[in-house]
């Protein structure tokens, strides 16, 4: 049966758990992904056995499967990595949790552009931003920024190349096609699929002109 993604909402499928996030239209969640602390813009999916956390994530975002996003961290300037140190009131009724440590957590977010893959695999540490149109390598690691339409791989992620010259990627970003509504992506679809970049921005920045 062929899955029907929806303008009202998101596409869950099973054993998903989700707090604090929105999902926009078109959005599809893989099974046994857990959501946390998230917005989803509208055409974005994960496959399934995703964890992603504090992340603000842009539209037509692709996640392959088991990608961990924003993963958090321990406190490492403490006397102590453990969780007792924040999770105090899992070891004792009367303490409770370190609720500026959580804070502090959550602040640390992921952002991803527009029209992002992400592979199998792969970890977004926090406070990373990942530019539109860029791709990251299955199992890669990303450490630290990435431009717009360029391909990292490796552990730590290393620039691979750009997907696209920096002027056609200009081009690309002001025309900002994530942001056409479903009537006009529908009719621009078979331009989508057979033109390349160039003609394909060409076209549309005519079009856009008049």
């Amino acid at each position: 049966m062929t899955r029907q993604l929806s303008p009202d909402g998101a596409l869950i499928h099973p054993d998903c758990k989700m707090t604090d996030s929105y999902l926009g239209a078109y959005t599809e969640i893989g099974a046994g992904t857990v959501l946390s602390n998230t917005r989803m813009g509208d055409y974005s999916y994960c496959a399934r056995g995703c964890d992603i956390a504090n992340a603000d994530i842009g539209k037509f975002v692709n996640i392959a499967a088991n990608v961990r996003i924003g993963p958090t961290d321990h406190p490492m300037d403490r006397a102590s990595l453990h969780h007792f140190l924040y999770r105090s009131n899992l070891y004792w009724e009367e303490e409770a949790q370190d609720g500026v440590f959580f804070e502090a957590r959550a602040a640390r977010r992921v952002r991803i552009g527009h029209d992002v893959w992400i592979g199998h695999g792969a970890i977004i540490r926090p406070d990373v931003t990942i530019g539109n149109g860029a791709v990251v390598g299955a199992g890669a690691v990303v450490t630290r920024d990435v431009a717009p339409y360029t391909i990292v791989v490796g552990v730590p992620a290393e620039k691979l190349r750009r997907r696209f010259p920096k002027q056609v990627s200009r081009r690309l970003e002001a025309l900002a096609w994530w942001d056409w509504d479903h009537e006009r992506l529908r009719m621009a679809l078979s331009d989508f699929r057979h033109l390349e970049v160039e003609a394909f921005v060409a076209k549309y920045e005519e079009v856009t002109l008049h």
